[in-house]
């Protein structure tokens, strides 16, 4: 018979036909099931671990729930799910708090990709170069000004090419594009990041006038995969992308300065844009908390 590998807890037999929820349930072990297990809500998914292949097919009641919750293949409701063999897997929901964030999901309206998924995008960040020093010897008030000013400019700039924005971070952007699963969406990126470079060079003459300064930015650009989930708490909460794309995305804008270039793309990028962009330099750099060198490309224009 099937067993059911529960992550850092126990072992159980299952019976055929038994769906994971009827084991746990039957086995002692608290499996949340808001909705009886009648597939009216998803607390009684899981996340399995291995044995996926041993899982039968989403029935058409699972199969609604996970297009509407955006379920990667590996979430699966435990209580339409039967077993042909060993699996491990892990719990989703598991308390009285787990509960509540599913009603906020509901309430909210965040359902869809609150549980996360996995998907391919290409992930912009951006940054100015000299700002603390600038932060440093003007007024809070002037500082907050000129952010605000340049991030209505490049934020419009990146609206209009699809791209979503993320986050702030001080003087920093991070965007996302391909949400909407566009195929053109690193070239969208790359296309948004040269006009927000030309964009910001008209802006000179003002922050010269002034300020009595100039401005530059980095732009780093990666596609890969991340995992996008709705994350926050309350009014906060918001659409955001994790996982190591986004961590090479920033540290890609960061290997600007060492390069004395101001826009650079990954290779993974490239790949996709090559036919449409000039590229300056191509260059291998060691990159900040990863093993051996990256092939980055430096982007002069785009057609």
């Amino acid at each position: 018979m099937p067993h059911i590998t529960y992550q850092n807890e126990k072992l159980i037999e299952v019976e055929p036909a038994t769906t994971i929820l009827q084991a746990s349930l039957q086995n002692g072990i608290p499996h949340t099931h808001v909705c009886g297990g009648n597939a009216r809500c998803s607390t009684c998914r899981v996340l399995v671990l291995s044995g996926l292949e041993h899982c039968c097919p989403r029935n058409e009641k699972e199969q609604k729930m996970a297009e509407r919750r955006h379920f990667s293949p590996a979430v699966r409701l435990a209580c339409q799910t039967t077993l042909g063999g060993d699996v491990t897997l892990r719990r989703l929901v598991i308390d009285n708090e787990d509960e509540e964030l599913v009603d906020q999901e509901v309430a909210g309206g965040t359902a869809p990709r609150s549980v996360g998924e996995e998907k391919q995008i290409a992930i912009l960040f951006s940054d100015i170069r000299g700002f603390t020093a600038f932060s440093e010897a003007h007024l809070p008030y002037d500082v907050i000004h000129v952010l605000n000013r340049y991030f209505n400019r490049v934020g419009s700039i990146i609206n209009r090419h699809g791209g979503q924005i993320d986050n702030f971070m001080g003087d920093g952007i991070m965007a996302l594009f391909g949400l909407d699963d566009a195929p053109d969406a690193t070239l969208r990126a790359v296309r948004a990041g040269v006009e927000m470079l030309a964009a910001v060079e008209a802006m000179q003459p003002y922050f010269e006038a002034q300020f009595k300064t100039n401005f530059r930015i980095g732009i780093g650009l990666h596609f890969g995969e991340v995992v996008l989930g709705v994350v926050g708490v309350g009014e906060r909460r918001r659409l955001t992308a994790i996982g190591d794309a986004v961590n090479l995305a920033s540290r890609i804008e960061s290997a600007n300065k060492e390069a004395r270039t101001e826009f650079l793309i990954s290779e993974d990028a490239y790949e996709q844009v090559k036919s449409h962009v000039q590229i300056g330099r191509h260059i291998e750099l060691p990159i900040k908390g990863k093993t051996g060198e990256y092939s980055l490309h430096e982007v002069l224009t785009v057609n």
